[in-house]
């Protein structure tokens, strides 16, 4: 926004290096609220119908994201690479409950480690967990901003 309240443009360049048609460009913190509710279509599965191995998979995978703690550490991993400090910082979890967090992620494939050191540096193992992340955690805020009144605390939205 600029001073005077209005949108400022911004100018996308093309593969050529010309600019393109001006668009306005929202202000960072707000909701565009003419975007489509789905923006992305459902991906179709790889291979068909999910195997009882795929849906057992899933099922781990979405067990292990079923924990606050793991949730903050895996979404802090989508940055980019961390350590055990680092993340016991990010999550604000006492660093054994952090180390214990980071082995159930680790042993269920979702992180992987490397030494640099004496340090233990984790990465996200792929690209697909941070979707999963991302995903969770947008649906968590459309559910607290749409449907919740603000400052309705977790146990008034169980309670509806």
């Amino acid at each position: 926004m600029t001073a005077n309240g209005r949108a400022s443009r911004v100018t996308a360049e093309s593969a050529t290096g010309e600019a393109s048609l001006d668009k306005p460009h929202p202000p960072p913190h707000h909701v565009r609220m003419n975007a489509p509710a789905h923006p992305r279509p459902p991906v179709a599965s790889h291979h068909g119908e999910p195997s009882p191995e795929q849906y057992a998979r899933a099922a781990d995978v979405l067990t292990l994201l079923a924990d606050r703690t793991r949730l903050v550490l895996l979404h802090t991993l989508s940055a980019g690479e961390a350590d055990v400090t680092a993340l016991t910082t990010a999550c604000g979890a006492a660093r054994p409950a952090v180390s214990q967090h980071l082995a159930k992620l680790r042993l269920g494939g979702l992180v992987t480690t490397r030494k640099e050191g004496r340090r233990v540096v984790y990465t996200l193992r792929n690209s697909h967990i941070a979707r999963l992340v991302d995903e969770a955690l947008g649906h968590a805020d459309h559910d607290l901003t749409e449907t919740a009144p603000r400052g309705a605390s977790a146990e008034e939205l169980r309670s509806r």
